[in-house]
């Protein structure tokens, strides 16, 4: 009965939680991590706990999966250099700090790795829900690193498990033998995947089917990296990085549509739900200690939080230099960032539901039957972790975004109205070849003509800086919209009339009410952007 309780309890908790966030202006992730504190008092929901399993095989790859299929491959390849040394030498330098801190606090230096290996990588999710308000670059840059450095995290991660618990041996060329291993095996399980589905979703033209493949393709994606012991994170995140350049050209509207909503949906919820069950497994990491054992992990966890943004700190503020002086291009120089923005970037650094996982998914014992040493310690830490810098730093980074005066990003605007204008021009030209293959009737052909004409107007008023006649067509424009909106809604009400005067089935109100809804939505989405 606890399952069915659960699913109801997470519901209203994600439904309440972004709710009173967006009333209050706070970010939702920290309103929920909140709730999910707050649900642990209840003695049913004490039970709960988040098997790593879960976030590990079911979360993680849904939700990387979404993040790459939605992110910039194109600003990835301008910031490459950055995003790979974000993801590799910050998070292994982070997990040193973190161990050599928590190694002098009284953790064994096996013990101590594990707790660096869990903080040292930043959250996807909490970037992707947090961060979302800032400049598209610094978005790219924090997403990228996210979605890579899991990867880098768990190899140090079951190195030092394995270490500790005597499965193994640290030499260099075994390390350098794993991370050849976790990265190159990744990306290829990734791209072999992304393969088989592109074959796939050629042969599939039904949307459900076509949707069905997309499902499997994060998950198949990491099963293939883990059968061969490499990154399945990495794998996710190529199989979605690929699909996002290849998905356009290989699934039709229909496919598209249904999947960005049914995707968008379930993420939301996977989101939420991540974040209400990190804050109630934070409130029982808080129930297993006691005494000066728990005076001692709140202290650790003030200390390694200071370290792991000390760490970041302390990266964006040495390797942007040594870059400099090493490569003095030109395109180098465009790609600089002033002091202000690696602040920025500094703070953005998110612990999330991976960093928990990771600390929930360290053994119980060792070879020789002992119990793993300071476990428990390792998780309240972890959880506090997390739990400081999603509310510290989640509260603090508004606060710093406004005192860094970040430019306003108008690229994506500009390409819009690049790719609309264009677009629109290219299908006037043409139209008169493509209406004489087809026979179209002239009268048809004229007034498409004129509706590409007139839509051609309304972006070009938009685009820019509009005179008094750019404002005409810009309050036409507004003006036809809503009177489309508003003759949408007497037919809609027209319909349900004649259903409920039995004139009509529930299924034709269903198709008409169909179609309806699609050009309501296109509508709503103009009049929202305009």
């Amino acid at each position: 009965m606890i399952g069915l309780e659960l699913v109801v309890v997470l519901g209203l908790a994600v439904l309440l939680g972004n709710a009173l966030g967006d009333r209050f202006h706070i970010a939702p992730p920290i309103v929920l991590l909140v709730f999910g504190a707050l649900l642990g008092f209840v003695p049913a929901l004490r039970e709960v706990e988040l098997p790593p399993e879960a976030v590990l095989l079911i979360f993680l790859p849904v939700l990387l999966y979404w993040e790459s299929l939605t992110t910039s491959l194109r600003e990835i390849r301008r910031d490459l250099r950055g995003i790979i040394l974000m993801s590799t030498v910050l998070v292994i330098g982070t997990a040193g700090a973190v161990a050599a801190v928590a190694h002098e606090l009284g953790l064994a230096w096996g013990p101590a790795w594990v707790l660096g290996a869990a903080v040292a990588p930043t959250d996807a999710t909490a970037v992707g829900v947090l961060a979302k308000s800032l400049p598209r670059r610094n978005v790219t840059l924090l997403r990228a690193e996210s979605l890579i450095n899991d990867g880098t995290a768990l190899v140090v991660y079951g190195l030092a498990v394995g270490i500790t618990v005597g499965e193994e041996h640290f030499t260099v060329p075994h390390v350098t033998g794993l991370f050849a291993v976790s990265y190159v095996g990744g990306a290829a399980a990734g791209a072999l995947t992304a393969w088989l589905v592109i074959r796939a979703r050629r042969v599939f033209d039904d949307p459900l089917l076509g949707n069905v493949a997309m499902i499997l393709t994060p998950f198949t994606a990491y099963l293939l990296a883990e059968l061969i012991e490499a990154s399945g994170v990495l794998a996710a995140v190529v199989a979605g990085l690929i699909m996002s350049q290849a998905g356009p050209r290989v699934a039709g509207a229909a496919m598209r549509r249904q999947a960005e909503e049914s995707w968008s949906l379930a993420t939301f919820l996977l989101n939420g739900s991540l974040f209400v069950l990190v804050g109630l497994q934070a409130q029982s990491a808080v129930r297993s200690l006691h005494g000066s054992d728990l005076t001692q992990a709140l202290i650790a966890v003030g200390v390694v939080s200071a370290v792991v943004v000390a760490a970041r700190f302390a990266f964006n503020f040495t390797f942007p230099y040594l870059i400099r002086l090493l490569d003095r291009r030109p395109q180098q120089r465009l790609r600089r960032m002033n002091y202000r923005a690696r602040v920025v970037t500094s703070i953005a650094g998110f612990r999330g539901a991976v960093s928990l996982a990771v600390a929930l998914s360290v053994p119980m014992t060792l070879d020789s039957g002992a119990p793993f040493p300071d476990r428990d310690t390792i998780v309240f830490v972890t959880s506090g972790v997390i739990v400081t810098t999603l509310v510290v730093q989640g509260l603090l980074l508004p606060i710093v975004v406004r005192w860094a005066r970040l430019p306003r990003d108008t690229s994506v605007e500009e390409e819009r109205f690049l790719a609309e204008s264009t677009a629109t021009e290219e299908a006037l030209k043409a139209l008169p070849e493509v209406a004489d293959d087809l026979g179209t009737d002239p009268a048809v052909a004229e007034r498409m003509r004129q509706e590409y004409e007139t839509h051609l107007l309304v972006v070009r008023a938009g685009g820019g800086e509009t005179d008094d006649e750019d404002e005409d067509v810009l309050r036409h424009d507004r003006h036809y919209t809503a009177l489309r909106l508003a003759l949408l809604a007497h037919k809609r009400a027209t319909v349900l009339r004649l259903r409920d005067d039995h004139d009509i089935d529930d299924t034709v109100l269903r198709q008409v009410q169909r179609h309806l809804d699609i050009e309501e939505v296109r509508l709503s989405r103009r009049q929202a952007a305009d």
